[in-house]
Formats: structure tokens, sequence, C-alpha cells
């Protein structure tokens, strides 16, 4: 039985999603071992992608998570981490310690209120120094501009045993496809 043309286009083009890469798409990008790291885990560690290709230093951030499997942190405006993200860099994500599962994900600044509340209320449920006042999101820095979101979507795990090494070339976005011979 022959397929007419455009079904088996739709299907090939579906063959070669499903066998490009190891996204969930249930978890919005995010892997399993992602997922799960995430939901037990305090702290994320941020590194950013610099002109030259290299990476930042990994540095450690607050957070939360979406319903869609995102990550969301908040950071000054005026930061370098910002900035980067500003000209399209990608970030690298260690969840719960410098040696911890690795992803890398493109980021995108968020100015939503409904996104910035989902922060100010969130951050202090799972911040003990945040709920007593001292630090965390406050509708003030966002109505001003001091601090900004930052929406993190897992685009690839990294190989386990990745390791933050600022000054050191940062792994493409995308995997590259590697020919059979």
């Amino acid at each position: 039985m022959k397929l007419p043309a455009p079904l088996f286009s739709s299907l090939l083009a579906f063959a070669v999603v499903m066998l490009a890469g190891p996204l969930d798409l249930a978890n919005g990008g995010a892997s399993a071992r992602d997922t799960n790291t995430l939901a037990q885990s305090s702290d994320i560690y941020i590194a950013t992608v610099r002109k030259d290709g290299n990476q930042s230093t990994a540095v450690p951030v607050w957070y939360i998570t979406t319903q869609d499997h995102e990550v969301l942190i908040d950071s000054a405006s005026s930061s370098r981490k910002v900035r980067r993200i500003r000209h399209g860099s990608p970030v690298l994500v260690w969840i719960g310690a410098r040696t911890g599962p690795a992803f890398i994900g493109k980021a995108t600044l968020v100015r939503d209120k409904t996104v910035e509340d989902e922060m100010i209320k969130q951050i202090p449920g799972k911040y003990f120094l945040a709920r007593i006042g001292l630090f965390g999101p406050k509708r003030a820095k966002f109505d001003s501009g001091q601090i900004v979101t930052i929406r993190i979507s897992p685009v690839r795990d990294l190989p386990d045993g990745f390791q933050s090494q600022p000054g050191t070339p940062a792994p493409p976005l995308e995997e590259k496809a590697t020919s059979a011979r």
C-alpha cells in the first residue's frame, strides 16, 4: 500500500522527531532524572555562556518549577547573567550541587505580573530566609525594574559527571547529530 505524499511526510517528520533526542515531551523537555531531582532539591547552580563561547562561573540560585517543568528564577536586572540571556545565551544548570545532574536550557526574560506573583508567593514557601523577609522577590523590586524573572526551558541533559568549568567552552544548546559511516 502506498501512502499519500502528505501523510507519508507527516509520518516521516514524526518519526524523525521521536528518534531525534532524549526529550521527555510529557515533562516539557525535562528528563525524568531532572524532574525528580528538581522536586527534591532546594538549590540550582546557573552558568551562562560568554561572548567568547566559554562558561561563566556557576552561581547558586533559588528557584521554583512550573507545571510544564520549566524553571523560574529571579535575578538583578543589571547582572551579567541577565545581560547574557538578553543576548541569547543558553544556560547551564546543575541541580543540587555544582557536581549534580546537569542540563542545558534556553532562557528567556519574563515580564508577566502573574509569573512574578507566583515567584513572590512560592519562594518564601520554599526558602526560610525569604519567609522571614530577609531575601526573596518583592513586588516593589519587580515594579521598579530592579529584578526580573528568568524562565529556563530544559533542552537536553548533559552527561553524568559534567562539571562547571568556568572559562572552558560551553556545550552547544542543540546536540549535533553524529553520522554513522
